[in-house]
């Protein structure tokens, strides 16, 4: 499938996405977030798929939001309504059931870093750069950046990032809870590589749920994560994988998940 904006690559179980407009930075276009949109309807659908890398192409991960686009459609009073559009987008890929990798190869900078920020693991090279940036054009963190600073970093952080429009580098992202590894650069690729490797031979079902219910969880309080937990437990223990968990377990043998 041919895509403007972006790269789409399968290879087995892994997925690949990367951003590909590296003359502008891989600034996130209104284009490029209808095609993560299809990707994301197309990896949803897709048993075979696993894990899904997201990634930058060139040097930067994204510089953030199209400014050219945003001024045309804000002159065009149009906006509010593509706002709507790309919020929709974002929900879409949040919610995909496979477990989501960032590889911050770059910069990653405004609604680039909200998207880091949507992905369920992120690992960073060590040249990386975050900033939220948007104060220093007159606008607000969009793209669910009020969402996920705050629950990841706390509030006396994300207000700081936020208000300051400060950039900081992996290492300190790292200490915030805002990244998960840090790796020098010609190990991004291998490091990001074997992880996805590695979730893609877990048990789908077992990841997918254990994503929804740390989602669910900001929102629920106990006794409503209690009940999560004892659904989510009840379909795992139903399936095939399930049951070969347990027995690989018992026979003492590494365990073969299919997906069932």
């Amino acid at each position: 499938m041919n895509f403007q904006d972006l790269l789409f690559q399968v290879d087995g179980p892994v997925a690949t996405v990367i951003l590909n407009r590296p003359q502008v930075r891989n600034s996130l276009s209104l284009n490029l977030m209808a095609e993560l949109g299809r990707i994301a309807d197309i990896v949803r659908d897709d048993p075979a798929v696993r894990v899904l890398i997201l990634t930058g192409a060139g040097n930067a991960f994204s510089a953030g939001g199209d400014i050219k686009d945003i001024q045309a459609k804000s002159a065009q009073g149009l906006f509010n309504a593509e706002m709507a559009r790309v919020t929709r987008i974002l929900r879409a890929f949040t919610e995909l059931p496979q477990p989501v990798i960032a590889a911050v190869n770059g910069p990653a900078v405004g609604a680039g870093w909200s998207l880091a920020l949507a992905c369920d693991l992120i690992v960073a090279a060590e040249e990386a750069v975050f900033s939220m940036g948007f104060v220093r054009v007159g606008l607000v963190p969009d793209f669910g950046a009020n969402f996920f600073l705050p629950r990841l970093a706390g509030l006396a952080a994300a207000k700081w990032l936020v208000l300051t429009g400060e950039t900081i580098n992996a290492r300190e992202a790292q200490r915030l809870g805002l990244v998960n590894r840090v790796v020098p650069r010609e190990e991004l690729s291998s490091t990001v590589n074997e992880l996805a490797r590695r979730l893609a031979a877990g048990p789908p079902k077992a990841l997918a749920l254990s994503k929804a219910l740390l989602n669910k969880s900001l929102s629920l309080d106990l006794t409503g994560v209690l009940e999560e937990e004892g659904y989510a437990q009840t379909i795992c223990l139903a399936g095939a994988d399930g049951q070969e968990g347990l027995q690989a377990f018992l026979d003492k043998r590494p365990p073969v998940f299919k997906g069932r």
